[in-house]
């Protein structure tokens, strides 16, 4: 190495002086005067050990004192002079040292130790004290050398510390340092699989032991050694071979039994670190199960779980226990949706033909591999990345679109206008010939009643017949209370309905929540004139202006299902009250999740404790449930329902499989089901087995929902969030390699909840989230058509017809023009149009929530909502998938496909919804009506608040190292005023979180391509919670209906406050105005980033965690909530005669980047 030259200083201190002196010696190769040299590193480590300052003097800057040192180190052939020298480099490192140590690893100084090892080694027998010194300091060095196994390798020191450790076993002194060394080494896994072909193994095996208070730290080291060689799955497998698998798990239970003052916990889990990486292959997991290690672990884990300091212990064993679990195939025939609706055609490619073209019988759940196991299973929470526009993970920057040109905006005629003429007949409003009739009649425009005698079919009312014990079942009329096998179902025409005054309810009323036979003849027939069956329901027509439980049931008729539901849920036909209550996120319970895994491992410990009685079976319909009254009562053959099979594993405690969507294989995750016959008091667990995304808000605070029958009737027809003792965590469940992307030995997840039932022989419902119904919807619009005032322009056609069957309704809203004048039709077919949709995941039945919020409020007298309606024409498909919502899918339609994946090609025979919306939105855009905004509702089920995504060239390029033109980096900045007024305005919303990055995994989502190809720059999805509120004025507390249909209306005020920051110019030809965003670019590049870093790539923005919970960790900011007013106070906001809080430059200021 180069000689370095020293500092010479006037004032030179004692230790530089001997330094340059030992440097002239060094530099003097005719002299070789090596007592000289001995005694200037005797002194130099006098002082060092003497004198603290001299060790910041030796590495100082300048000083060049460890280039001298390892100078001297590399050239001297004395012993002593070497032992000096490393004892200085010993003290150098030792404290302080991390400076120093990389100091000495960027001089070379690992090379020279190594060098030194191997030249030490080749006169045997080496020196102990050389030794001693050459592996204490490689122990130092080696953790901050990151090339440091490879240099270790290339050496060839890898054999001569083994054998150091070999000839050593009674020498701690030597064979602690060595043991340490040989951890690093083997932190390479080539090292690791030279090692153990070198009798690694058996020698650890040699030193580690039973219980014993000598030598505990030798033996962590060894174990610790002995984990790093059994990552290696060469290793693993020698080492299974030799049986040392059952060795560690009596070692361990020796150490446990023994440690009784848990003065050794790190040395236990360090016992548990081996066995946890020998499971790692199959091997390994089928040598646990023979030598009765899960019985082993669990037993010793339970005896620690009143220790809290034992939990590193009890974690580590559970992750080990839930990896050796013996994975099962889910209790099915097969893991297709139990409903099949045939195809017009197959699609060439994807998850569908891959489904289709799969051999009869085979589901491809079977995992032959050791890989993505042991990966998989390592850590407690894996991360995945939210889909909340598409079936595909955003994992990284690479995700994100770097093509310029895919970037830009594309203006082509995928259609012949000729072909697009047909949508004409949606957008009649701009050829309407108004006559002066028009403008006196209330009457709205809604397409004739589609109810056919072919869909005339029985409807019962609930579903589940309670079972009742004889001593709580009235005297008079018992034969009544339940019908017959053989009777026939009541038919909708023969029930009326009375509604009971709330202060008069039966508490006997609940032995009638049976089918609906109560009152309607012994034999269940209804005969021509014959008494009509009475439903006695809740008047909450008051309260819910816009349900009618009449017109429920009509909507009901002509609503065609896979299935042929003839069955209505309670709660759809009674109604849905908002609670006034405020539900508060829900604490998480330390060792909550710990303690339901270990629930689940005692299955296969008391294998004979498990009842595995099926007590609810969509397979198996026509053989009938044998009940003996002690089992829960199941069902969701109901609109929207989904639960496919229920599994009475102990008294109280059930498995739960959600149905797949319809022509798919997964997507698990929407439930809604019913249960009868509990008993009150007593708590029962419900665990929903095949979940499939990696976390869930389930994990943070949210609660499901429960609907009570009982509650109702007694004048609470709520929705109300319940359940403790929630956690979402992975069971042992294989999934199959389609359904998860290919990857094979991939697992479900448990989502489990503990509820207490209130009332006796109850009939309750439980939901993902708030149910909303596609019969809803309708009943819905025909109550909001009956508000249509003469001022309200207000028609509702049907945009297509489903793939199965349903109508998909077609909304437009605005003002009528103030006369039929020229001047007004003029101005009322230039209004600029707003575009929206909701619902193309049925899952996420917040969206229709929020849809409800913005139609009650375009549909309002209020004089904003008059003003929003005379500044848009307001086109909206409220229900983008009305086959998935009906038939309880979570995420497709009835063509097994992501619907929000086929903006760019849909089908007109597979996706009629979107081929039909994407059609309407080319015809507007023919006709020079290009929508000013585009929005998709949807919700986000790992996040919580309201945010919005949209596009922008310059925020995705600014998230890459793409070199682009200034010209190539013009947009209209105004697609950021709309989530900056919402951020103002809605208390849920978060600007924080929003993202304006297109990303190559959504190119084909309607936010995308609505954004390239019909050349909306507002073009949006706006995602609503499914779980609650981190900030503003809602923190802390989940999201009900109440505040999802404040949002929808915040929206409405929103876009009539854009309409105030928008130039007229823009309002005519809002796709030219584009500005040079060089000096912005420059600018923003140097300020803070505008949102979350999360948000970019949407990574799971929950933190990672075993037991404890940091809900705080989601958003990076939280807006002032005195910036967030509530809705009555935006109305006043928006009062024409209050002064604007913005300045006339509002629209520049706000534009800026880094401003929203």
């Amino acid at each position: 190495m180069s000689k370095p030259k020293m500092a010479t200083e006037k004032s030179a201190s004692r230790v530089l002086m001997l330094l340059s002196q030992l440097e002239r010696l060094n530099e003097d190769h005719k002299v070789s005067d090596n007592d000289a040299i001995r005694q200037i590193t005797g002194k130099i480590l006098h002082l060092l050990q003497t004198q603290e300052k001299t060790r910041k003097e030796v590495t100082s800057k300048g000083a060049g004192g460890m280039e001298v040192i390892l100078s001297s180190l590399e050239n001297t052939q004395d012993l002593q002079t070497t032992l000096n020298i490393l004892a200085i480099l010993n003290e150098l490192l030792t404290v302080g040292g991390g400076r120093r140590t990389g100091m000495f690893v960027s001089k070379g100084g690992t090379a020279i130790l190594l060098q030194l090892l191997v030249s030490s080694s080749k006169d045997p027998p080496a020196n102990e004290e050389l030794m001693l010194h050459i592996h204490t300091l490689l122990v130092k060095v080696g953790p901050k050398d990151r090339k440091f196994g490879v240099k270790a390798r290339l050496n060839g020191v890898l054999n001569v510390t083994l054998n150091l450790v070999k000839h050593n076993l009674q020498n701690h002194k030597l064979l602690l340092p060595c043991l340490q060394v040989l951890r690093v080494y083997s932190g390479n896994l080539v090292n690791a699989v030279s090692l153990g072909k070198s009798g690694a193994l058996e020698i650890m095996f040699e030193i580690i032991g039973p219980f014993s208070k000598k030598s505990t730290t030798l033996m962590k080291v060894a174990l610790d050694t002995l984990a790093a060689l059994l990552k290696s799955g060469m290793n693993a497998r020698r080492a299974v071979d030799r049986g040392y698998l059952p060795t560690l798990l009596t070692i361990y239970q020796d150490w446990h039994r023994n440690d009784t003052r848990h003065r050794h916990v790190v040395v236990r889990k360090s016992i548990l670190g081996c066995i946890k990486n020998l499971t790692n292959i199959k091997l390994g997991r089928k040598a646990f199960i023979d030598a009765n290690g899960m019985r082993i672990l669990y037993n010793t884990s339970t005896e620690c779980l009143s220790v809290r300091t034992l939990d590193p212990l009890v974690n580590t064993s559970s992750l080990i226990m839930r990896k050796c679990f013996p994975k099962n195939r889910l209790p099915l025939p097969t893991i297709k949706s139990v409903f099949h609706h045939p195809l017009p055609h197959i699609p060439a490619g994807g998850p569908v033909a891959q489904l289709y073209n799969q051999p009869p019988g085979v589901d491809d759940v079977v995992d032959e591999s050791d890989e993505n196991e042991a990966t998989e299973v390592d850590t407690e929470n894996d991360t995945e990345y939210e889909e909340d526009e598409t079936g595909h993970k955003t994992q990284n920057d690479d995700d994100i679109e770097t093509d310029i040109k895919k970037l830009q905006p594309i203006q082509v005629n995928t259609r012949p206008f000729d072909e697009l003429r047909a949508y004409e007949y949606f957008c009649r409003e701009f050829s309407e010939l108004f006559e002066e009739d028009d403008f006196e009649s209330p009457g709205s425009v809604i397409p004739p009643s589609s109810v056919n005698s072919e869909l005339h079919r029985p409807i019962i009312i609930p579903t589940t017949p309670s079972s009742l014990g004889p001593q709580n079942r009235r005297a008079l009329r018992e034969d009544l209370l339940t019908p017959k096998s053989d009777e026939s179902p009541l038919e909708l025409d023969s029930i009326s309905i009375s509604k009971r005054p709330e202060d008069t309810a039966d508490p006997d009323l609940v032995c009638s929540l049976g089918r609906l036979v109560v009152d309607g003849g012994v034999d269940g027939s209804q005969e021509e004139g014959g008494e009509q069956a009475v439903l006695e329901v809740p008047d909450t027509a008051a309260l819910l202006p816009l349900h009618d439980p009449d017109l429920y049931l009509e909507m009901v008729k002509s609503t065609r299902s896979v299935p042929a539901y003839t069955e209505v849920a309670y709660p759809d036909y009674f109604g849905h009250v908002a609670l006034n209550l405020r539900e508060p996120i829900l604490e998480r319970v330390y060792g909550v999740q710990r303690t339901k895994i270990f629930q689940d491992i005692e299955r296969l410990i008391h294998s004979s404790d498990i009842l595995d009685k099926v007590v609810y079976d969509l397979d198996n319909q026509s053989c009938p449930v044998i009940d003996n009254g002690e089992s829960l009562k199941f069902n969701s053959k109901f609109e929207s329902g989904n639960l496919r099979k229920a599994i009475q594993v102990r008294k109280f405690e059930y498995d739960l499989i959600l149905n797949s969507d319809i022509n798919s294989n997964h997507y698990h995750q929407w439930f809604y089901f019913e249960v009868g016959n509990m008993r009150p008091g007593v708590r029962y667990r419900f665990n929903i087995i095949n979940c499939e995304k990696s976390n869930s808000q389930f994990n943070y605070g949210m609660q499901v929902l429960m609907y009570s029958v009982q509650d109702a009737i007694n004048g609470s027809p709520h929705w109300v969030r319940t359940g403790s003792d929630i956690c979402y965590y992975k069971n042992h469940f294989s999934r199959s390699s389609i359904a998860a992307g290919g990857q094979k030995g991939k697992s479900y997840f448990t989502m489990t909840f503990t509820v207490t039932f209130q009332h006796k022989d109850d009939v309750c419902y439980f939901a993902y989230h708030y149910p909303y119904t596609y019969s809803m919807l309708k009943m819905h619009l025909q109550k909001l058509s009956a508000l249509r005032t003469a001022q309200i322009y207000y028609r509702q056609d049907d945009l297509c017809e489903t793939l199965g069957g349903n109508s998909c309704p077609l909304l437009t809203i605005t003002a009528m023009p103030e006369s039929s004048s020229n001047d007004h039709i003029s101005q009322f077919r230039s209004r600029p149009v707003v575009f929206l949709s909701a619902r193309v995941h049925p899952g996420e039945t917040n969206s229709s929530w929020v849809m409800k919020g913005t139609l009650e409020f375009l549909m309002s007298c209020s004089p904003q909502a008059q003003s929003l309606r005379g500044s848009y024409i307001f086109k909206i498909i409220p229900m983008l998938n009305p086959d998935g919502v009906i038939n309880g899918n979570h995420r497709c339609s009835l063509s097994g496909e992501d619907l929000n994946r086929q903006w760019q090609s849909p089908n007109a025979e597979l996706h009629p919804t979107i081929y039909h919306a994407k059609s309407l939105l080319q015809y507007l855009r023919a006709t020079g009506r290009t929508p000013l905004v585009f929005c998709d509702y949807h919700g986000h089920s790992r996040k919580k608040n309201v945010f919005m995504y949209g596009c922008s060239i310059k925020e995705t390029v600014w998230q890459t190292n793409v070199n682009t033109s200034t010209c190539d980096l013009q947009e209209d900045l105004g697609y950021r005023t709309l989530p900056k007024l919402l951020s103002q305005m809605a208390p849920v919303f978060s600007l924080s979180s929003c993202s304006f990055v297109v990303e190559r995994s959504k190119e084909s989502t309607a936010r995308v391509v609505v954004w390239r190809e019909i050349g909306v720059q507002r073009s949006y999805t706006m995602e609503s919670t499914l779980c609650g509120c981190d900030q503003g004025k809602y923190k802390g507390l989940q999201i009900g209906t109440s505040e999802l249909e404040e949002m929808g209306a915040q929206f409405c005020l929103a876009l009539l406050r854009l309409r105030r920051f928008t130039s007229p110019l823009e309002l005519h030809n809002h796709n030219s105005h584009l500005l040079d965003t060089e000096n912005e670019l420059i600018d923003t590049r140097s300020m803070p980033n505008i949102t979350s870093p999360t948000t970019y790539v949407l990574e799971e923005d929950e933190p990672a965690f075993l037991e404890e919970v940091d809900y705080s960790a989601e958003s990076n900011d939280e807006n002032d909530p005195d910036l967030e007013p509530d809705l009555q106070d935006n109305l006043a906001l928006l009062d024409p005669s209050s002064d604007s809080e913005f300045s006339p430059n509002t629209h520049l200021t706000e534009t800026e980047p880094g401003s929203l």
